[in-house]
């Protein structure tokens, strides 16, 4: 019967690298996972506006008469 040599127990060095890219990946929204948003849009992006809100503006107002 054979038996493996004697292995040193892991510290878990090499196990550094992978939690890196774990915790990466963490950080990324799942929506931005699941459903990607192409570079090419990302460009294309409107800015927003502050706007007023609904039913603030004044109708009569603006009628000549």
């Amino acid at each position: 019967m054979t038996s493996t040599p004697d292995a040193s127990a892991p510290d878990g060095a090499d196990l550094a690298e992978l939690r890196k890219e774990i915790d990466e990946l963490k950080a990324i929204p799942e929506e931005e996972l699941v459903n990607p948003t192409p570079a090419s849009l990302t460009d294309r992006e409107p800015t927003p506006h502050a706007t007023d809100a609904i039913g603030s503006e004044d109708w009569d107002a603006n009628t000549e008469g």
